[in-house]
């Protein structure tokens, strides 16, 4: 097979830390001919660190080269479904990193220019490929863990808030705080888990409260501190909770941010009738059950592989074989219906009826 010809729009923190090595780690199945950002520096940077391809400023160059098969969008959110469609609509298969977009409306834009052009529409929700989630689902299928019917989801940070200021905190770049940000891949783990079952209704609250302060907020580190901007935007939740009504288990969600707890607690439980899975995000699992009259927690240990490398992987197979990846616009629509009922409920102050 010959080499997949890929552009990576975005050479930010998400392209270097995972999608440009990813590829690299896949030399032999994919080649990056073009680095895309608009700021030069980045774009050259990313041709020099990497020592391959060509420094663009407009992805419509790109587009434009024949030679080009796929497309990683890795910009911040406001311009995912731009891109994606404008891709799509050039023949061009795309891998866009989470979220699919700011809004469910933008997702479902996304979808249907999919739909129309038959490309490859691929969302990073990269744990879909991680080892240990993977198991946690043949668990559950398997009906090891009995009927499953709550799920609660705790992603909280004490002072975490990311790049304060600027495109993470901005509402029209990002279309929401730690809810879209960290929520994403939180609640898309447990719907790919439990089989993607259809939400019916969502309630939620969320809160724009330690980051107010800009100039006065404390914290020990800070994520893309590089676009820090204390004389910036911030206009995003901080924290959320939510609660989810499916067509199988609840789900609870309970998210920070920032928090005046000093302790992270990062994780994911599956409750059924048979047994229980702790999923810390990230780790590995525990699994508590019962067994010949005994209480019984067991961490199983496996071989694990780098959950970015497998998502490429994947995506640069499927731009051959043209299979439906669990990470299909089709399937991760419903993550966006779900986060925007929650932005719904929350700024209504009531239940939100879905399908």
């Amino acid at each position: 097979m010959s080499k997949i010809v890929v552009a990576v729009i975005g050479c930010g923190s998400i392209a270097n830390s995972a999608h440009i090595p990813s590829y690299m780690e896949l030399r032999d199945k994919a080649e990056i001919k073009y680095f895309c950002d608009i700021i030069p520096e980045r774009a050259e940077a990313a041709v020099k660190r990497y020592g391959s391809g060509i420094a663009i400023t407009d992805y419509h160059d790109a587009l434009k080269d024949p030679e080009v098969q796929a497309i990683s969008v890795c910009t911040p959110n406001h311009m995912h479904c731009r891109i994606s469609c404008d891709a799509m609509r050039a023949g061009k298969d795309v891998l866009c990193e989470k979220p699919a977009a700011r809004t469910y409306a933008e997702a479902q834009i996304m979808q249907q220019v999919q739909h129309e052009t038959g490309r490859i529409l691929n969302i990073g929700v990269v744990n879909r490929f991680n080892t240990a989630v993977n198991r946690i689902k043949e668990y559950i299928d398997q009906g090891k863990l009995g009927e499953v019917y709550s799920v609660y989801i705790s992603m909280r940070a004490h002072r975490s808030i990311p790049g304060l200021g600027g495109a993470f905190t901005t509402k029209a770049i990002a279309g929401g705080g730690v809810l879209i940000d960290w929520g994403v891949h939180y609640l898309d783990i447990v719907m790919y888990c439990l089989g993607d079952p259809q939400a019916r209704t969502v309630s939620g609250e969320t809160f724009c409260k330690l980051g107010k302060d800009m100039e006065n907020y404390v914290y020990e580190a800070m994520w893309s501190e590089m676009t820090k901007d204390v004389k910036g935007t911030y206009d995003v939740e901080d924290s959320v909770m939510a609660l989810i009504r499916t067509d199988g288990p609840v789900i609870n969600l309970h998210g920070a941010w920032a928090q005046n707890i000093g302790e992270s607690e990062t994780y994911i439980d599956f409750m059924g009738t048979q047994g229980g899975i702790r999923l810390q995000y990230g780790e590995n699992f525990t699994i508590y059950s019962t067994e010949n009259g005994a209480l019984t927690q067991i961490t199983p240990a496996y071989k694990t592989t780098p959950h970015f490398v497998n998502e490429i992987g994947a995506f640069v197979e499927d731009v051959t074989t043209r299979a439906k990846l669990p990470s299909h616009i089709d399937v991760n629509i419903k993550t966006s219906q779900i986060m925007q009922a929650i932005y719904d409920s929350a700024e209504a102050h009531k239940e939100i009826v879905l399908g």
